[in-house]
């Protein structure tokens, strides 16, 4: 018994679970006696002490066994406990050892060896920009456990994370340094050996006779084959196969026959890379069949497809097996009672005879975009529960036969209308915007009114709204949470240059969303207090002693709280002077305007709730001295106008419009003082003629905007305006008129003009010019086209590429008015949206037609601020 006391005993059980270094030791300590152990003969012992050893501490929590306990060494719970410890990943080692027997006690130790612990990480191979992406994917910090499985996922994200750049064949070594600094520490070195590129060379579609390869490659809209433009190519083989195959040629549509010559001819790939990814590629086999379906194919599947890499190419063959081609015979309705199936059929738009298009039918029946489907009369009027299922009832060879069983349901009502997201805007200030009043008939156009005008409110992220209707059939109502995450509206501007003035400096703020209410409260003050939807906005510019620019306005969108009619008030005051010091009266020259303005508007119901209407009273006062280049060197001038303004605005989103239009009308009028006064101003000066400004202005403003595909969008505008006068003999006001031409800003309009941007073409040189100056014109138009694809949508910083074609011209007199004699122009651009400053415009354009008087007119680079190029 003693020698078993002065030895310490050692076993090892094997564990197939178990790495090589988690061990069970039950031995001898003396290596010239070593204790011979009958593993067929475990003995049973009481545990009289536990102890711990290594670099690793022990939580005797874990362990099945504690002391007191009887055990069997060799036994299963030692064998239990040391999986135990092993299988949580923490530690390198793990062993048990008996340290001494005493009667039929046994004290066991129980040694635990840290793993390694992550120290720093570097890469090998990559970009700088490569390493900021790869270290946020990775996730892993200092301290976190270095094993196996931290390896293999690390080896996994990066290998995903170059395949998805197109790197398909990519490998990563990872090389464990011991950090001699710390103990027990490791950096890890993560060194990648990618390929090329690779990138889509080839689609091969096998099998396919009634639909052409350029309709089903159309189809896939993430697998895209790479740049290629050859349309000539083997141009003579297609010639010859024409005069040798007449009858083929003859038995398609002439578009066929060209989608079929330029399919592998001509591949413009421009905003969809040719990467391949195999999560899209998968997706994009599903469009491959549904564009089948949609062509009357029902029964079209893939039978096989591989994809493979040849020389840093990617090529991709696909079999598919057509089946027959499908039409619609007998359409019928059973269900309906509140609408008859006359209407039912006009709202479907399907005939007999028309291809099978199994999706075409469920969109006729439930979301058509321009809400003219079945699902869309029942509830816009009130029938939430409204439900259409379409079945087969019959196949007759290439025929089908539906039958469209309709669920009318109960009318439903409004009960709670609810909002959630909202941080900083108030919960009024939204739902006095909704058009979903509790206790109204359910209506889907109401609902998606209502989003709308949220996203036009510019205070929410657009791409994240939502609606979650909640509906209990049970009391015939429905509960509608509207979601929303809220975004900067706030705007910052500061900007500083050089150049004819001086050092000019230019700041404006804005705040958007602003709250009068909670000036006086504290807690409010995050920085500044909002959530009211009131509007506040102060701009300034000054340059060292030439000119000055001050402005303010102020905005409240619900006066008086109960009914949506907007307040605005708003002054400024700019002054340009010659730069001679105000007490030299002789030399000292300047113009001077000051104005001010108040504005109500109000939404209209009629013709719908997309109309506006505003009245605008508006004053300015000239103020000229020893101004040469003025109408009149010395004098003043009044201007009192009334303004009449009608708008419909239906655009979907006010960042990034895909649907919808904007349409202005705006009529402005001053007194007719000449009239009213009969005086004969024949013999007036101009000081005389322009005391009193005297003028009529007409101005329209449309612009379309329409989805061609995914978010590629075309926008279509066209602005025109016309000024006239009351007396002949006074002529065309020269305050108040339009300049043509450039990026629509300008910081010196010290005659009350308006600033008409046209990309291609210098500031101002599309409007009249007299003798080499430009006198601005009476009466202008513009027409502008843009294809618009973002390239984030993320709103914190949206940006969007354009090409654009325009054309415009000012005339000074409306009898020289042609609108098919303009200025044209064409050019590409990026616009980027930042919350905190606006958006921003850089353009550059391309001017096909000469400017009388100007040498650089072809080539323009433009910078705008807030769409005044527009």
């Amino acid at each position: 018994m003693r020698l078993l006391q002065n030895i310490v005993l050692v076993l090892v059980i094997c564990l197939s679970t178990l790495a090589a270094r988690a061990q069970v030791v039950v031995g001898g300590g003396v290596p010239d006696n070593p204790l011979k152990i009958d593993y067929s003969d475990p003995k049973t012992y009481e545990i009289g002490g536990i102890t711990s050893s290594g670099t690793a501490p022990l939580d005797q929590r874990v362990l099945p066994f504690h002391v007191g306990d009887v055990i069997e060494v060799p036994g299963e719970k030692i064998s239990k406990a040391v999986k135990s410890l092993w299988n949580t990943g923490l530690y390198e080692d793990v062993e048990i050892t008996a340290t001494r027997v005493q009667g039929n006690l046994i004290f066991l130790d129980i040694r635990l060896e840290d793993r390694s612990r992550l120290s720093a990480f570097g890469f090998k191979g990559t970009t700088k920009t490569e390493e900021n992406d790869l270290r946020e994917k990775l996730n892993i910090s200092q301290g976190n456990i270095v094993n196996d499985n931290m390896i293999i996922t690390c080896k996994n994200i990066i290998r995903k994370y170059y395949i998805d750049k197109g790197f398909f064949v990519c490998d990563v070594d990872v090389q464990q340094i011991p950090n001699e600094k710390i103990k027990n520490a490791v950096n890890l070195l993560f060194d990648i050996h990618k390929s090329k590129k690779v990138k889509i060379d080839k689609i091969t579609i096998n099998g396919n006779k009634g639909v052409t390869d350029a309709v089903l490659l159309r189809s896939m809209k993430e697998t895209k084959e790479k740049f290629r433009f050859m349309p000539l190519y083997k141009a003579d083989t297609a010639i010859a196969y024409l005069f040798k195959h007449k009858g083929y040629y003859q038995s398609k549509d002439i578009k066929d026959h060209l989608d079929n010559y330029f399919a592998d001819r001509v591949k413009l790939r421009i905003f969809k890379p040719s990467k391949f990814i195999k999560e899209s590629y998968e997706k994009d086999k599903v469009n491959l069949i549904n564009r089948y379906n949609e062509l009357g194919y029902r029964d079209a599947v893939i039978t096989h497809d591989t994809f493979y890499v040849k020389r840093n190419n990617m090529y991709i063959d696909i079999d598919v097996d057509e089946g027959a081609q499908y039409y619609f015979r007998n359409i019928s309705f059973v269900g309906n009672t509140i609408y008859p199936t006359s209407l039912l059929k006009q709202l479907l738009g399907i005939s007999k005879g028309d291809i099978y298009n199994q999706s075409l039918l469920t969109k006729n029946l439930t979301m058509k975009e321009d809400g003219e489907d079945i699902a869309s009369l029942y509830m816009n009027n009130g029938y939430l529960f409204f439900s259409a299922n379409p079945v087969e009832v019959g196949i007759d060879g290439d025929s089908i036969d539906i039958e469209i069983r309709i669920r009318e349901g109960k009318k439903a009502k409004y009960n709670q209308i609810t909002i959630a997201g909202n941080t900083k805007t108030n919960d009024n200030v939204i739902l006095r915007e909704l058009t979903t009043i509790p206790g109204q008939l359910f209506n889907r156009a109401d609902i998606i009114r209502s989003q709308q005008v949220l996203m036009a409110m510019g205070y929410f992220n657009q791409e994240k709204m939502d609606v979650q209707p909640r509906p209990n059939e049970t009391d015939g109502t429905v509960d509608i949470n509207y979601v929303v995450e809220e975004t900067t509206s706030d705007q910052l501007s500061l900007s500083a240059g050089f150049g004819a003035m001086g050092f000019m400096l230019t700041a404006g703020i804005a705040f958007n969303n602003f709250s009068t209410k909670k000036l006086f409260k504290k807690d409010a003050w995050t920085p500044i207090p909002g959530g009211d939807g009131q509007r506040i906005a102060l701009n300034a510019s000054v340059s060292t002693k030439y000119y000055q620019y001050y402005n303010f306005s102020f905005t409240e969108p619900w006066l008086g709280g109960k009914k949506p009619n907007a307040l605005t008030v708003g002054a400024y005051y700019q002054k340009q002077t010659n730069g001679y010091n105000k007490k030299d009266d002789d030399k000292y020259a300047y113009t001077s305007i000051a104005g001010a303005s108040l504005s109500i508007a109000n939404k209209l119901k009629w013709p719908d709730d997309y109309f506006q209407m505003s009245h605008t009273l508006s004053y300015e006062y000239y103020n000229v001295k020893k101004w040469g280049s003025f109408i009149f060197p010395t004098g003043y001038a009044h201007s009192l106008s009334y303004i009449f303004t009608i708008s419909r605005n239906s655009i979907n989103a006010p960042i990034y419009p895909r649907e919808g239009s904007e349409i202005t009308f705006s009529m402005q009028l001053t007194p007719p003082y000449s009239v009213l006064s009969h005086k004969d101003y024949s013999n007036a000066t101009d000081q005389e003629k322009y005391k009193l400004l005297e003028y009529h202005k007409w101005k329209l403003s449309v612009s379309w905007f329409t989805r061609i595909v995914d978010n590629l969008v075309l926008n279509v505008r066209m602005k025109m305006g016309f000024m006239g006068c009351y007396n002949k003999t006074i002529g065309i006001s020269p305050f108040g008129r339009f300049y043509l031409g450039g990026d629509g800003m300008s910081n010196f309009s010290y005659d009350g003009r308006e600033i008409i941007g046209m990309r291609g073409y210098e500031d101002d040189v599309l409007s009249p010019n007299v003798n080499g100056s430009v006198i601005g014109a009476s009466i202008y138009q513009k027409f502008t086209a843009e294809l618009r694809y973002p390239i984030t949508l993320n709103p914190s910083a949206t940006v969007y590429v354009l090409a654009f074609v325009e054309a415009g011209k000012g005339w000074i007199d409306k009898r020289e008015y042609n609108p098919f004699q303009m200025h044209k122009s064409v050019g590409l651009g990026v616009r980027v949206y930042l919350p905190m400053f606006g958006l921003l415009g850089f353009d550059w354009g391309y001017g096909f037609d000469p400017v009388p008087g100007i040498s650089n007119w072809r080539k323009q680079f433009h910078i705008s601020i807030n769409q005044s190029i527009d």
